[in-house]
This record gives structure tokens, C-alpha cells and sequence, in this order.
């Protein structure tokens, strides 16, 4: 493993709160574009899989560009393009529109620095952060179970297209119809797959105990210290720099 791999998860928890917090607080487009090439740098600095995540969002760009072209149409402003005496697009509206894009970049390489530890090592780290474990594991939990929906849903489709329907050429009216029945039997197995996880969970006697150990234990080094240090002190001046 490389060394950016090997330190404490707890310290990408801290660049995630502050390059998410920066994505928040900062209107200014240029200092927006900024951040979202930090976040990209120290996403490639941490070794994650951005064109894996870039493959897995190509299918909510069209979405992502229809909410700014939405933001950018019903905000006032200096008419940039107008029909009729109707301004469709505003130079306000066009920098709304950025921002929100600038802003889900942020969150999205941010969150790719969380995927570089495993799920064990963060709720171990968020417990030695005092936060009762079982909020942490269900965290956990949650994000483990949206990748095998992701999955379910896929087979499901590639079934149905399978059988010769071509989901694109049908009908709006019928597309609907087929979703219902599509996500029904995915909706009662999501169910039944939990059922059965909090089955196995009091079968190991989960929460049979006020406390916990664990045999593994979190240490920061000087290398945490020295990477929050700056995280925390970019954010900082980030945040002066907008608010002056």
C-alpha cells in the first residue's frame, strides 16, 4: 500500500469536512474553480479511482446540467439570451449554474478520498471520535448496501432487455408502467435482505455489551498532524479571502 493509503482515515475525514465546508460557504466563481482542482489534486494525490467514479457519474451529467440550466433560467439578471421579451439565460443565472456544477465536483472528488480506506478502518476511527458506534455502522451499512442495489437494478435491466424490450423506444405511459414493476420486487428484496441482516446481527450478539474492543487501534502521526494542520489552515484563508 503507498503511504498516502496508510494514514489515518480520520485524517481524509478532515480534508473531506473542509474542502465539503469550502464547496458550502464560497460563492466567488474563481475561488470555486480553485477549490475544485484542490479537490481534484488531492483526490489524485490519495491514488483514487477517478475514472472509475467518472464512469459511474457519466449517466447524472445530463441531470447535473439540466438542474444548472434550470437554476440559470429562473434567476434574475442582465439578459444574456431572451426571447420575446422573456431573458432565458442571465449572467446571474449562468454563474448559478457554475457554482452548482463547481460544487457537486467538489463533493464528488472529495468523497472518492473516503473510498481510498476500508469501511472497517472508518468506523473505527469515527468511534475513537467518541460517535456511538452504532450510528457509525449503520453509516457504514448504508453506504455498503446502495453499491449491491446499484447492481440489482443493472441486472434487472439488462433481464428485461434481454427478453427483447427495448426501454428507450417504448412509450412514456408503458416506461412508467415497467419501472413499477421493475422496482416493487426490488423494493421488497432490499426488505427482506435487511430482515435478514439484523437476524445474523443478534445471532453475533450485536450490542450485547455496553462497550466494545477492538483489536484495531488508530494512531495519527505526524504526518496527520501536519496534513490537518494545513487542511484546516487552507480552509481558513480560503474562507477570509471570500468573506473580505
Amino acid at each position: 500500500m503507498t503511504r498516502e493509503h496508510n494514514l489515518d482515515p480520520r485524517t481524509k475525514l478532515v480534508i473531506v469536512l473542509c474542502l465539503s465546508t469550502l464547496g458550502i460557504a464560497v460563492n466567488n466563481l474563481a475561488l470555486l474553480s480553485a477549490i475544485a482542482l484542490l479537490s481534484y489534486v488531492a483526490a489524485s494525490l490519495f491514488r483514487a479511482n477517478l475514472k472509475r467514479t467518472f464512469r459511474k457519474i457519466k449517466s447524472l451529467i445530463y441531470m447535473l446540467l439540466f438542474i444548472a440550466l434550470v437554476q440559470s433560467i429562473f434567476t434574475r439578471g442582465e439578459p444574456l439570451l431572451s426571447a420575446g421579451g422573456f431573458a432565458i439565460l442571465t449572467v446571474n443565472g449562468v454563474e448559478r449554474a457554475l457554482q452548482f456544477i463547481l460544487r457537486m465536483a467538489i463533493v464528488i472528488f472529495s468523497a472518492t478520498i473516503i473510498g481510498t480506506s476500508s469501511s472497517r478502518s472508518i468506523i473505527q476511527g469515527l468511534v475513537q471520535w467518541k460517535l456511538p458506534y452504532d450510528i457509525a455502522f449503520m453509516a457504514a451499512l448504508g453506504i455498503r448496501f446502495l453499491p449491491m442495489l446499484r447492481e440489482e437494478i443493472r441486472d434487472s435491466l439488462v433481464a428485461i432487455q434481454l427478453r427483447g424490450i427495448d426501454i428507450k423506444n417504448i412509450p412514456i405511459k408503458e416506461r412508467i408502467s415497467l419501472y413499477s414493476y421493475l422496482f416493487n420486487p426490488l423494493l421488497v428484496g432490499t426488505l427482506l435482505k435487511a430482515e435478514r441482516l439484523s437476524i445474523a446481527m443478534e445471532m453475533r450478539g450485536f450490542r450485547a455489551y455496553d462497550k466494545r474492543t477492538s483489536y484495531l487501534v488508530l494512531k495519527f502521526t505526524k504526518l496527520d498532524y501536519l496534513i490537518m494542520f494545513f487542511s484546516i489552515a487552507i480552509t481558513a484563508v480560503f474562507l477570509i479571502i471570500s468573506y473580505m
